[in-house]
């Protein structure tokens, strides 16, 4: 995170916090934490602009989904994530949506191109905040409790954060790969 988003969050309180919370969620919650241990927020208060902020940065990916123009963004492109490449995500999302939106919002690496498939599948908006609101709420009184009790170590918070998401992300993959295996005798389409 940044050092001036930091610093806003130390000068400006909840509402600095609500927009880190909009760009990235886990750490601004770990730091408003750590503010909130040091006595210069209140933790309750800390705990519900953060799922508030996380809530809404979500509603944003949903609308850039259900929108249908993730494909005009300049970095989609490049990516190739167009409507092609997120049809798969968007047909499992019609069969299993609960599974898919908590496990995304859990890992936090998989998020974006979840929170944008769950627009683009045209979601019913109601079952997308209470899948939503079902993971958010553990896993930010986690990161409120982890950061309260740990302070200055935050940074440090962070890598153990990332490496324990990409963990589970590449879990996530041997699953995906062992289940084709199974059902389709090939992990390659044709194979």
């Amino acid at each position: 995170m940044p050092e001036w988003l930091l610093s806003a969050i130390s000068n400006y309180g909840y509402a600095a916090l609500f927009i880190a919370a909009l760009i990235e969620g886990p750490m601004a919650t770990l730091f408003g934490a750590a503010l909130a241990s040091q006595g210069l927020l209140h933790l309750g208060g800390v705990y519900t602009v953060a799922v508030a902020g996380d809530l809404t940065g979500d509603l944003i990916l949903y609308g850039l989904g259900m929108s249908g123009r993730i494909t005009a963004l300049p970095w989609c492109r490049r990516f190739d994530l167009g409507r092609r490449r997120l049809e798969p995500l968007v047909q499992r999302f019609r069969i299993h949506p609960g599974r898919i939106l908590v496990t995304a919002k859990l890992t936090h690496v998989a998020g974006f191109v979840v929170l944008v498939s769950a627009g683009a599948a045209r979601i019913p908006v109601w079952l997308f905040l209470g899948f939503n609101l079902l993971a958010t709420l553990p896993k930010s009184g986690l990161l409120v409790l982890l950061g309260f009790f740990a302070g200055a170590a935050w940074q440090r918070i962070d890598l153990w954060l990332w490496l324990l998401s990409c963990s589970f992300l590449v879990v996530l993959c041997i699953m995906l790969v062992v289940y084709l295996r199974r059902i389709t005798g090939s992990v390659l389409p044709g194979g």
